[in-house]
């Protein structure tokens, strides 16, 4: 009877774990969802900003679900649209990239690149990312530069160690960013500065939401701290939250609005769009996009 015991919990245990399996790689992962926050940053009496914030696409070319997603988001009409990176996971994944993103071209944009829009995915075992100290490892080179003629062409502001004043929804932003500090392209000290007092908004973008990237722009003023990367967690307990995210940012805030320590400054992680191809689940971390309507203070 005891035999019999254990093998009808083992049974079940194996049985629940494959069920938990099929619902993150079949359902969750593709449960594209969209968050909206309001964040308090613009002036007194100011008129509402939205600006669209997407992240970690991770395309392939084959998925049409995810890039038909994406463009129904052109009709929540945003003043702004900002990507994070790691928009490509294949050599051939531009187009559908693009088309993605097409309708959203047509609206003014920023943009810095993450590790995985210069080189592709290569297999890894996934509970690597728990071990707090992992050799980062590349595969084959990726087309971002055809990926950035295109974005630059449409009039969207590469900002990968690079800053920039424009107009979005009649106000003038100032924004600054850096390359993905993830694989150390990232050099804030050539652009460091705090923004002009005249910008109706300063915006910092970087792929990797690492402290010391984050610290830097926090102390410059910059109102709002947009990044990616950590795909929230990806693999979230229920309760707990991210496990991981693989970088120096606490878990705590692996994804989601949050003021950063000790500062004015605002950070909103995406949980992203995406995996890495060779680890496509999910579990209570849906894929993302994020709406934030900047109001008053």
């Amino acid at each position: 009877m005891r035999k019999r015991t254990v093998f009808r919990l083992a049974a079940g245990t194996v049985a629940l774990g494959a069920a938990t399996l099929a619902y993150a790689s079949l359902i969750e992962r593709n449960m594209f969802t969209l968050r909206r926050f309001d964040v308090p940053v613009l002036a007194p009496d100011a008129e509402p900003l939205r600006i669209l914030h997407l992240s970690d696409l991770h395309m392939m070319p084959d998925q049409r679900r995810k890039q038909a997603w994406v463009v129904a988001l052109a009709g929540l009409d945003p003043d702004l649209v900002v990507v994070t990176g790691d928009n490509l996971a294949h050599p051939d994944a531009v187009p559908g990239a693009l088309r993605a993103l097409q309708p959203l071209l047509d609206l003014p944009g920023a943009f810095v690149f993450g590790s995985n829009d210069y080189t592709g995915p290569v297999w890894k075992n996934p509970l690597s990312y728990l071990l707090p100290e992992r050799e980062y490892r590349s595969g084959p080179d990726l087309p971002f530069e055809d990926l950035r003629e295109v974005l630059v062409g449409a009039g969207w502001h590469d900002l990968n160690n690079r800053r920039a004043s424009f107009k979005a929804g009649g106000r003038l932003i100032e924004a600054v960013g850096v390359d993905d500090p993830h694989i150390e392209r990232d050099d804030y000290a050539a652009v460091s500065g705090a923004p002009s007092p005249e910008a109706d908004l300063s915006l910092g973008l970087t792929h990797s939401p690492e402290p010391r990237v984050l610290d830097e722009m926090a102390a410059d003023g910059f109102d709002l701290l947009l990044a990616g990367h950590t795909h929230g967690g990806q693999v979230c307990v229920p309760f707990v939250g991210a496990l991981v995210t693989n970088c120096d940012l606490p878990r705590s805030m692996a994804k989601g609005l949050h003021r950063w320590p000790a500062t004015e400054s605002w950070l909103h992680v995406s949980a992203g769009l995406g995996t890495h191809p060779t680890a496509p689940v999910r579990f209570a971390c849906p894929p993302e996009a994020t709406l934030l309507t900047l109001i008053a203070r």
